[in-house]
C-alpha cells in the first residue's frame, strides 16, 4: 500500500473548542481502494476529525493533502470539490422528494428554464444500476427503508464522482441481512478505487471490512494496524490503554450473601413456559440464550411489564406480588431495558430529569418536588459515573449511547435496589464505556445488589457472570457455574446441543 500515492493526508491535525483540545496532532493517511477503519472510544475525536474533512468545522491547526497537494477545506463545498463526502449516521435526505430529486438536489438540470426531471432520473438510475438498487430513481425517499435511503446517499456521493467516502456507524439501524448487502457494496466500490473511511466500534465488523484500522484515543493519534495484524486484543488496548484481560474488571472475591430473587416455574403461558432461577445479594447471574428464547419476557414478568400466569415470584424469602413497575420499584427492583431510546429514555428530557425519574415519587412531600435532594442525586451520579457532560440540563437525546446507558443505570442505582435486573446493558456502546459499566455493575454487586444480566455476548456472560442460566424455547434449560461457564456449554444449552448427544449416547 506504500508504493501508492495517498488520496488523503491529513498531518497535524488539532481542534479546540474554548480551552479544550477535541484532537491533538493527529495525522491519517487513506489510500485509493482501501477500506480504512478509524477506532476509537466516544470521545475519542473521531468524528470531529472526519467533520474537520468535511468542512464542518475548521481546524485550529494542520494541514490537508489531496493527490500530494495542500488543499485548503474551509466549508463542505470544498470538501465536495475535493470529492469527498460523509455519509452520517442520521440520513440526510428530503423524505418528500423523489430520489433524483435529491441526487441533484442543488445542482438540478434545467431545460427551457423548466427542471428537466426526466434527465435527472436517468443519470440517477444510472448510478442506481451500478450499486444494484431494488429501487427507482422516481420512487420518493419516505416509501424507502433505512437501507435503501443509505443507498441514496451513497449513489449521491457517486454521481458527485466523490473518491473519498466517510461512512460513520451505518450499520446501526440496519439489520443482519441489510448489512450484508452493505458489506457488499462497500466492498465492490473499494474494487473500483474508492477510498473508504470506515467508522464503527464493532468488532465483527471491522475484520470483516478493514485492510487497515487507526485508532484514536482521548484526542491523539494512538496507532495502526494493517489487516494482517488485527487483534482484538491490541485494539482493546489501543482504544482504552489497558489490555482485553482487564476489560471486565470483575471481582470474584465479592461476598454473596442471602437468596435476594427466587423464581419458581414462571409462565405467562406465550413466551415464557418455564422460568425457574435465583439470585443472592452480591451476585451477578447471567442470563443467556438465543433471540426469541424468553429471556427479555422473563425479566419483564419479573418487573411487572408483563403478566405472570402461574408460578411464584419471592424477595428476600417473601412472595411477591407485582401487578406493574411501579410496584417493583417501590419494593427495590430496578429494570434497564434492552432498548434504552423507546423504552427507557426521555430523550428531549435533561440528563439531571432522566436520572431522578425513578426517585420522584420517594422524594416528594405532600406532591413537591425535593430539587435540592434531585440536584444531589445527578450531580453525583454524573460524578461518579463519568457522565460526559457539561452541565446535568444537557438533553439526553445528544449523548452517546454509553452515556445515555450510565444515565439510565444512574437511574436505577438511585433507587438503591435490592435486585437490578439489566437487558443487553452494553448494547451499542463503545469499548471504553462498556468497561466503565462492567465497573458499576461490581461495585454495586459489592454493595449487596443482586444482578440479572441479560446479554446476547458470550463473552460478557462468561467474563461478568458468577453464575449462568441458559434459556431455549420459552424454558430455562439449564445453569452453569464456576469452570463450567464457557461459550460452548452454553451454546450447548442454548442450541439444545446436550440433549440431543444424550439422546444419542442412549440410542
Amino acid at each position: 500500500m506504500s508504493e501508492k500515492q495517498p488520496i488523503l493526508e491529513m498531518r497535524n491535525i488539532a481542534k479546540r473548542f474554548g480551552q479544550f483540545y477535541a484532537l491533538k496532532d493527529v495525522s491519517l493517511t487513506v489510500y485509493p481502494g482501501e477500506i480504512h477503519s478509524l477506532m476509537g472510544e466516544n470521545g475519542a475525536g473521531k468524528s470531529t476529525l472526519m467533520k474537520i474533512l468535511a468542512g464542518a468545522y475548521t481546524a485550529t491547526a494542520g494541514e490537508i493533502y489531496i493527490d500530494g497537494k495542500l488543499y485548503h477545506i474551509g466549508g463542505p463545498k470544498d470538501a465536495l470539490n475535493a470529492g469527498i463526502t460523509l455519509i452520517y449516521q442520521e440520513i440526510n435526505l428530503a423524505p418528500n422528494l423523489s430520489v433524483a430529486e435529491n441526487i441533484f438536489l442543488g445542482s438540478e438540470l434545467t431545460r427551457n428554464g423548466m427542471v428537466n426531471r426526466q434527465q435527472m432520473e436517468e443519470e440517477t438510475q444510472v448510478v442506481l444500476d451500478r450499486l444494484a438498487a431494488r429501487f427507482k430513481a422516481s420512487a420518493k425517499v419516505s416509501t424507502l427503508t433505512i437501507a435503501e435511503q443509505q443507498q441514496v446517499e451513497i449513489a449521491r456521493a457517486l454521481h458527485r464522482n466523490s473518491r473519498v467516502l466517510v461512512m460513520d456507524e451505518p450499520t446501526a439501524a440496519l439489520s443482519s441481512r441489510e448489512t450484508d448487502r452493505l458489506f457488499e457494496l462497500i466492498k465492490k466500490l473499494r474494487s473500483e478505487g474508492l477510498a473508504i473511511i470506515y467508522i464503527s466500534h464493532r468488532m465483527a465488523e471491522i475484520y470483516e471490512l478493514s485492510d487497515r484500522v487507526s485508532v484514536l484515543r482521548d484526542g491523539q493519534y494512538i496507532g495502526s494496524l494493517m489487516r494482517d495484524n488485527l487483534s482484538a486484543s491490541e485494539l482493546v488496548k489501543m482504544m482504552v490503554g489497558r489490555p482485553l484481560n482487564d476489560l471486565f474488571n470483575k471481582d470474584y472475591t465479592v461476598a454473596k450473601g442471602d437468596m435476594v430473587l427466587e423464581c419458581t416455574d414462571l409462565t405467562d403461558e406465550s413466551k415464557v413456559l418455564s422460568g425457574t432461577l435465583n439470585v443472592r445479594a452480591g451476585e451477578i447471574v447471567g442470563l443467556s440464550g438465543l433471540v426469541g428464547a424468553g429471556r427479555s419476557e422473563l425479566a419483564q414478568m419479573i418487573f411487572g411489564a408483563r403478566k405472570i400466569t402461574a408460578g411464584q415470584v419471592k424477595l428476600n424469602g417473601q412472595p411477591l406480588q407485582i401487578k406493574s413497575p411501579r410496584d417493583a420499584i417501590q419494593r427495590g427492583i430496578g429494570f434497564l431495558t434492552e432498548n434504552r431510546k423507546e423504552q427507557g429514555l426521555f430523550l428531549e428530557m435533561a440528563v439531571h430529569d432522566n436520572i431522578v425519574m425513578a426517585t420522584i415519587e420517594r422524594d416528594s412531600h405532600f406532591h413537591i418536588l425535593n430539587e435540592r435532594k434531585n440536584r444531589a442525586i445527578s450531580n453525583t451520579a454524573i460524578s461518579s459515573l463519568n457522565i460526559r457532560v457539561p452541565h446535568s440540563q444537557v438533553a439526553v437525546g445528544g449523548l452517546s449511547g454509553g452515556n445515555q446507558q450510565k444515565c439510565l443505570i444512574s437511574r436505577w442505582s438511585a433507587i438503591h435496589p435490592k435486585l437490578l435486573i439489566l437487558d443487553e446493558p452494553t448494547r451499542g456502546v463503545d469499548v471504553g464505556a462498556k468497561s466503565e459499566i462492567y465497573r458499576m455493575m461490581t461495585d454495586m454487586a459489592r454493595k449487596g445488589v443482586a444482578i440479572l444480566m441479560i446479554s446476547s455476548e458470550l463473552p460478557e456472560i462468561v467474563g461478568m457472570s458468577d453464575r449462568v442460566y441458559v434459556m431455549r424455547a420459552g424454558v430455562v434449560a439449564g445453569e452453569l457455574e464456576g469452570e463450567a461457564i464457557t461459550q460452548e456449554n452454553i451454546m450447548e444449552l442454548a442450541t439444545g446441543a446436550t440433549q440431543h448427544l444424550a439422546s444419542a449416547e442412549v440410542a
